[in-house]
């Protein structure tokens, strides 16, 4: 029986893993290691609880006594625990280096004294470790060049983890997702911060002028692309991820206010974040060739996200009354 440990899995897309292995394999033991800090949610866990082969270690990536333990007969590492958000990473730079990069040198020390038994070992990183690119799209090989200290922090730790594989034969895979979206997500991302405001009858804060285009990744499609490459994917290379679903910011927020029937005037643009890298786009022909496509475009996977929302007000009322409310009003500030 195949042993998972899924490392930040209380958080978004690490909770959806979960429930994609258990959607998809039959006989499989899943050991989650979260850290519970501000997006780590154990109500993304719920459904899993008393089920035979799950377990929840409450620990830091960074403490080895715990990662040693939790490491113990597992066969596939996933790493999602990380901090995340660019903003915070901005004005809390210490924490990002801690988890990013630190935390991954001791997981990956205890996969080398776990060596017999561990198979795959996989790295989640970000496309925003290669930067802003304003024409084409940037492949495995494209230079990395990050421009804020969230995405330099996954960088470190994906090279990091590189040099495992290169020097200590960690049988390791590197994954470079875009921008993610769906169900379960903490409600400071864009897509559910904008969605949970309309609910609310709010205004939502578009940085700048909204013109800012990203590649959306339906969360679904992040998980199947996992775990195709944990099954097909080869020790030491990089493999990008995306859907293929390039637009603005402001197009996508136009797709939302149509969806929940509110007009313009519920957008507030706001001032935009330092730095704010203007596109991001992968070329995901390598995962591509290896047999993998997305299943969701975003008009489709955007509906699936509203109305999850719509549907469960329990679960995201309650993460709001929590959030700094920076995020609901812009970040940075009026323009």
């Amino acid at each position: 029986m195949r042993q998972y440990l899924i490392t930040g899995a209380a958080g978004f897309i690490g909770s959806n893993f979960v429930r994609y292995i258990y959607n998809h394999e039959e006989n499989v033991r899943v050991r989650v290691l979260d850290k519970l800090t501000y997006s780590g949610n154990m109500d993304n866990l719920e459904e899993f609880k008393g089920r035979d082969g799950f377990e929840f270690i409450h620990g830091d990536i960074c403490d080895n006594d715990v990662v040693k333990e939790a490491m113990k007969g597992v066969n596939v590492v996933v790493n999602f625990a990380a901090e995340v958000a660019v903003d915070r990473s901005i004005n809390d730079q210490q924490s990002f280096l801690r988890t990013d990069i630190l935390g991954v040198q001791v997981l990956l020390e205890n996969a080398i004294v776990n060596k017999d038994t561990i198979e795959k070992f996989i790295q989640i990183s970000t496309d925003e470790v290669y930067g802003q690119i304003e024409e084409g799209s940037f492949f495995e090989t494209s230079e990395l060049k990050p421009r804020n200290p969230y995405s330099a922090s996954k960088c470190g730790g994906e090279r990091l983890a590189y040099s495992y594989f290169s020097t200590y034969n960690v049988p390791l895979i590197i994954t470079r997702a875009s921008n993610n979206y769906g169900p379960w997500a903490y409600p400071e991302k864009a897509i559910p911060l904008f969605v949970t405001n309309l609910l609310d009858g709010l205004q939502v804060p578009l940085y700048g002028t909204g013109s800012q285009i990203r590649d959306w990744l339906y969360v679904d499609d992040h998980c199947s692309g996992i775990y195709h490459l944990i099954k097909n994917g080869i020790n030491g290379e990089v493999y990008n991820i995306g859907g293929n679903q390039e637009c603005t910011n402001l197009e996508w927020t136009n797709m939302v206010l149509e969806m929940l029937g509110k007009d313009k005037s519920f957008i507030k643009y706001v001032a935009d974040r330092p730095g704010h890298d203007f596109r991001y786009s992968l070329d995901t022909t390598k995962l591509k060739s290896t047999g993998w496509v997305p299943e969701y475009d975003l008009q489709n996977g955007l509906k699936k996200t509203v109305y999850w929302y719509v549907n469960h007000p329990e679960y995201w009322k309650k993460l709001k009354e929590k959030l700094d409310k920076r995020y609901i009003n812009g970040f940075w500030g009026d323009k």
